[in-house]
């Protein structure tokens, strides 16, 4: 959610009279997240996340913002996105893509417990049934494919030993992909980017995930341990905090049981998670691109956490 698009109140002025919002009264930068571009928008109606898509396509688009509004209209806790005065949901505004969605209440948990995570994983549950149905089809743009593209451009960038763990990581998981294990795997629209900045809190009580925009059709596991690599970590290590990891676990399952395939296959997963966003991390350390309040984050974070999903066998899904 780095500004790659900058953006001002009197930009947005006149755009804005097309959506049932009257007036905008202030437009505030979001520095987190290297993605798109993103403000705090307050109109007169309230307020509201605008967001310019800086890699996702006009044609791509309509896969993510749909998704949104299908979970928000199955008691799944979403941003609503807003429609155009001609139903519109992405609309042009200097020249690329946009979207306004509701602005969730609440805060983002930094310091989960184990209650936190226990919501988290209930959601997350509902979140994999209520896509079931799901009309549109659209693969996880950051999968398999994306991690062979990616990986002879980063390779070029670090030491050795890093460059090792990463062919070797990606190799299993070339073999792991091509296992009938993984094959018997449920699949559906999963979030694969379910971190503890996407999700709002208030106290206790979960009011929603958002950024939903990495979502892509996936194995619900790897969605799961996306989410459990960062919700049920030692920040400091990426050592897994168990209480944590097993209330996550043990609510998604009270909703939507796991399968015998998905426990066999849940410790492969979780190095499948950490690798993404090591490599992902990577690509965006050495290879920028230029953006206002750009923040980009340590790929160090993940090889940790890489490391000791390889070393450190994880609690089972039960």
């Amino acid at each position: 959610m780095a500004v790659f698009t900058p953006v001002s109140l009197d930009d947005v002025a006149q755009w804005i009279t097309q959506f049932p919002l009257g007036k905008a009264l202030e437009l505030k930068g979001i520095s987190s997240g290297i993605e798109n571009s993103n403000f705090f928008l307050t109109t007169e109606r309230g307020e509201y996340v605008l967001t310019i898509f800086e890699n996702l396509s006009f044609e791509q688009l309509p896969f993510y913002l749909n998704l949104m509004r299908h979970l928000a209209d199955r008691g799944v806790l979403a941003p609503a996105p807003v429609a155009n005065d001609k139903g519109e949901l992405i609309v042009a505004l200097h020249g690329k893509p946009a979207s306004i969605v509701s602005k969730l209440e609440g805060r983002s948990q930094m310091d989960p417990q184990p209650v936190h995570c226990a919501a988290v994983g209930a959601m997350l549950a509902k979140m994999h049934l209520a896509g079931q149905d799901y009309a549109l089809q659209q693969p996880n743009l950051r999968g398999l494919a994306w991690w062979h593209a990616t990986t002879p451009e980063v390779l070029p960038f670090i030491p050795d030993e890093q460059a090792h763990l990463l062919r070797a990581e990606v190799h299993f998981q070339d073999a792991f992909a091509a296992c009938d294990i993984y094959k018997q795997l449920q699949t559906g629209p999963v979030h694969a980017d379910l971190f503890r900045n996407n999700v709002m809190f208030d106290g206790e009580r979960l009011t929603g995930f958002f950024d939903f925009y990495f979502a892509g059709c996936d194995t619900w596991l790897f969605d799961v341990a996306v989410t459990v690599n960062d919700w049920c970590i030692d920040l400091d290590t990426g050592v897994l905090d168990t209480a944590r990891v097993r209330a996550l676990l043990d609510a998604y399952h009270a909703v939507r049981p796991f399968t015998a395939a998905e426990h066999t296959a849940w410790q492969p997963m979780l190095r499948a998670g950490a690798l993404r966003f090591w490599l992902s991390r990577l690509y965006d350390f050495y290879r920028p691109r230029e953006a206002e309040m750009l923040t980009p984050h340590d790929p160090g974070h993940f090889e940790r956490i890489l490391r000791e999903r390889i070393a450190t066998p994880a609690p089972g899904l039960f």
